[in-house]
């Protein structure tokens, strides 16, 4: 990695060493002898990677020659007062003379070299290394256009405008048309140009007139817990001490039980219409009027944790938290004398007496503390003295909207101009520990190009909300089915007006609200299997796949375009069992429940939701074994189909001699419809798009069948009447007809690629239904039981089977 020297934060980040590689020692001697200062060191976050550090403030006596250099290759003028542009070009410089020294240094032995390139800072390091022919391979990312954050801070309709922007001149206005020109020049002259997500990609196309070659998301490093309940175990323990902060923050005006109590965040820079936090604050009014309506027992806190210029803490506000230990110490007092007596009175075989356990000087005391928390002003807005109170744009829509923390409010608004740290007086919470102890991040951002914070609750199982103006929202748009069914709801925010999307953003956050304290338990797991897909294990492949581009256009001749392939992606779909939210939930889900008695298992939740995951190579240069095995299995599938066909020819005249219509088998789906042995004047009902195809009852019966719910499986029905009524199945059983004849050889499970064939020697007038992958096929028991999900009792097997009534 390399990047500027400021040497107040390499003291503390950065621990300088000698580089071991001979040819990068070499290169950092000769150009510090040149009069630069280079500087090699390791970056000490985790993994400690080696970082290799510029002075740009040490060559500056290069910067008008090499600004005519920039000139004279592509026409770029810098102007003398920025500042910010100057940097950059005495940046670019350094990283071209360095790759150009290493090459030198190498000679015969230059391996071949990547260069990444990020943001337009660095761009004219690329531009520059093009222009030298210095044998690189190059990438250049923009995680955000530069004229697309000009242009969305201004707040014009950005996105539904984006074909009609005259680029040039909306970079002149706002007089960065040199950084635009320096950024669209790189992005023009690398050999792979990659963005963060679809929609920054088209972003990029309209703004910088160059289509992306690659989308490299942004990814994370993951701790996975060994079990479920860790998470859940930490969210209640910083739940807890959020919980601790409200008693503070609300004493004298806690009138609101915590145990049902949701707490919704919102987290970033302070961007207050490109975050989102505009609709969020008109939701919560909206949100509000709907609770109080409904007459709701639960009570939201919504937290905005923005920076923003302030000079202190709020009085009032560390007030409460003193308060607040205050009473805590006098509890403890009172409880430790209240102990002692009880001990003492047990000791001496008394029960105690009520009047002597707790005296007139625990009485005092108490009632001090009580005179403590008397408070006649509202609980404050904001942690905070605020240097621009009366044109911050957050508290000037709190004022309009009228959420100031009224008792009869059920919406609760905490705004701390802060990043959030465990060494503070109010919160004393890291940022990972805060998102743990919340229920639900909201993120309705109008310009997001990614979106780290609602990545970061997913990977920290924290439902949130996203918009499909957001990189994160969009990925996963892709990548999940329903999107909803696994804690990421995403608001419509490019083909809705801003009435609608609040009025949408109203909905998410009411349903969640309604929720019980199962049901959010269950989203939170869910929400945390989806953390693999922002594991940077996962996302690497798409970096992985613009080098090899990058090689392959770079030096044709050692590398081809056609190893450089990414095969499908990994992919969820709608879960097995029915979404936690109330909105959503089959009719059979309470909308409310206190009482947290039903059944749940998380080993057989994960198991449903992981079968839903579709695996793909990474690279067919990497994985060139996998393609041979997917090969291997095509043509056995084409086999077993094959042997398919010649079983149902073979089978045909049977059905034939039995009035039944024959059916055709041409695909393995067509395996699973088994004939009828008795024509029926009804014809049979399709199943549900969702659902295996049931055999039909032979028998015809005045009783229709009822269809089974979109999780189960369905089961094959009796085929003789029976006085008991089928027990439907549960979601994670799979129902397994039995078998009409004992066999002494037991049936062997076939490989998940094959189709299993039927061990029945005996010849069947009905055709075998093919199982899941992972199930053993059973042919249909036509005798007579008492519930189909039981199987035959071998001594009954050579008893005449009843074929009709």
């Amino acid at each position: 990695m390399m990047g500027p020297y400021f040497e107040h934060n390499v003291k503390t980040q950065v621990e300088l060493t000698e580089p071991q590689n001979p040819a990068i020692r070499r290169t950092i001697e000769s150009m510090n002898s040149r009069g630069c200062k280079v500087y090699f060191g390791r970056w000490l976050i985790e993994g400690n990677p080696c970082v290799i550090l510029f002075d740009v403030g040490a060559t500056a006596w290069s910067l008008d020659r090499w600004k005519a250099e920039l000139w004279e290759c592509c026409s770029i003028g810098i102007p003398w007062y920025d500042r910010e542009a100057n940097d950059a070009v005495l940046f670019g410089f350094l990283i071209t003379w360095f790759l150009g020294e290493f090459v030198d240094q190498c000679g015969g032995t230059c391996p071949f070299i990547i260069t990444h390139f990020h943001e337009w800072l660095s761009g004219v390091g690329l531009i520059m290394c093009r222009n030298r022919k210095i044998p690189v391979a190059t990438i250049f990312t923009t995680h955000a256009t530069l004229l697309g954050r000009y242009l969305c801070a201004g707040n014009v309709d950005f996105y539904n405008n984006l074909t009609n922007f005259d680029v040039d001149r909306e970079a002149g206005e706002r007089q960065i048309y040199h950084r635009y020109c320096m950024e669209r020049a790189a992005v023009h002259c690398t050999h792979v140009f990659t963005t963060v997500s679809q929609i920054t990609a088209v972003e990029a196309e309209h703004l910088l007139k160059c289509k992306p070659h690659v989308v490299t998301p942004n990814g994370l490093n993951l701790k996975k817990f060994s079990t479920m309940h860790e998470i859940q175990n930490l969210h209640s323990k910083n739940k807890m001490r959020i919980q601790e902060f409200i008693r503070g923050h609300f004493y004298g005006h806690l009138d609101f039980d915590l145990d049902k109590t949701v707490y919704f965040f919102i987290a970033g820079r302070y961007e207050f219409t490109n975050k989102g936090a505009d609709v969020f604050l008109e939701s919560l009014a909206r949100l509000n009027y709907l609770l109080r309506a409904h007459q709701s027992r639960m009570t939201v806190v919504a937290f905005f944790i923005m920076p923003a210029r302030t000079n202190n803490f709020n009085v009032e506000t560390l007030k409460g938290q003193a308060v607040r230990k205050q009473l805590w110490d006098t509890a403890n007092t009172v409880r430790e004398k209240f102990g002692r007596k009880l001990y003492e009175s047990l000791l001496v075989g008394e029960l105690p007496q009520a009047n002597k356990m707790i005296d007139q000087e625990d009485f005092v005391m108490m009632k001090r503390a009580l005179l403590s928390t008397q408070r006649h002003s509202l609980p404050p807005i904001c942690t905070h003295n605020m240097l621009d109170d009366s044109t911050d744009p957050i508290l000037n829509t709190i004022r309009r909207i009228g959420l100031f923390n009224h008792p009869n409010d059920r919406v609760k608004v905490i705004f701390h101009p802060e990043f959030l740290s465990s060494t503070s007086p109010l919160l004393p919470l890291d940022y990972e520990e805060f998102v743990r102890g919340c229920h639900l991040g909201v993120f309705p951002s109008y310009y997001e190009p990614w979106g780290y914070t609602p990545a970061e609750c997913t990977v920290l199982g924290i439902p949130s909300i996203s918009t499909n103006l957001s990189g994160f929202g969009c990925f996963m748009e892709r990548h999940i089915t329903d999107p909803s069914a696994y804690g990421i709801y995403i608001l419509d925010r490019r083909y809705k007006s801003l009435d609608e999307c609040c009025n949408q953003l109203t909905s998410f956050l009411y349903s969640f609200s309604q929720q019980s304290r199962r049901q959010r338990i269950i989203q939170r797991n869910r929400t945390e299997r989806l953390s693999d897909l922002l594991d940077w294990r996962y996302l690497g492949r798409y970096y992985a796949h613009a080098r090899f581009m990058a090689l392959a256009k770079a030096f044709p001749s050692n590398f081809s375009e056609d190893l450089a392939e990414i095969s499908a992606s990994l992919q969820f779909s709608k879960p097995a069992s029915s979404p936690p939210s109330p909105a959503f939930s089959s009719p059979s889900t309470p909308r409310y429940s206190d009482n947290e008695i039903e059944t749940y298992i998380e080993e057989e939740e994960a198991e449903k939701d992981l079968k839903s995951i579709k695996l793909g190579s990474i690279l067919d240069l990497v994985h060139q074994q996998d393609k041979n095995t997917e090969d291997t299995s095509a043509s056995k599938r084409n086999s077993n189909i094959s042997n398919l066909r010649t079983i149902a020819k073979s089978i045909l005249p049977i059905n034939a001699t039995t009035g039944a219509s024959s059916s055709k088998l041409t695909t393995p789906s067509d395996a699973n419809k088994p004939t009828n042995l008795i024509p029926s004047s009804t014809p049979d009902n399709p199943a549900q798009p969702s659902e295996v195809n049931k055999p039909t009852n032979p028998i015809p019966s005045s009783t229709p069948d009822n269809p089974a719910q979109p999780s189960e499986v369905n089961k094959p029905t009796n085929p003789i009447p029976s006085s008991t009524p089928d027990n439907p199945a549960q979601p994670s059983e799979v129902n397994k007809p039995t078998n009409p004849i004992p066999s002494s050889t037991p049936d062997n499970p076939a490989q998940p690629s094959e189709v299993n064939k039927p061990t029945n020697p005996i010849p069947s007038s009905t055709p075998d239904n093919p199982a899941q992958p992972s199930e053993v096929n059973k042919p249909t028991n036509l005798s007579t039981t008492v519930s189909p999900s039981k199987p035959t009792n071998p001594s009954n097997a050579s008893k005449p089977s009843n074929s009709s009534s």
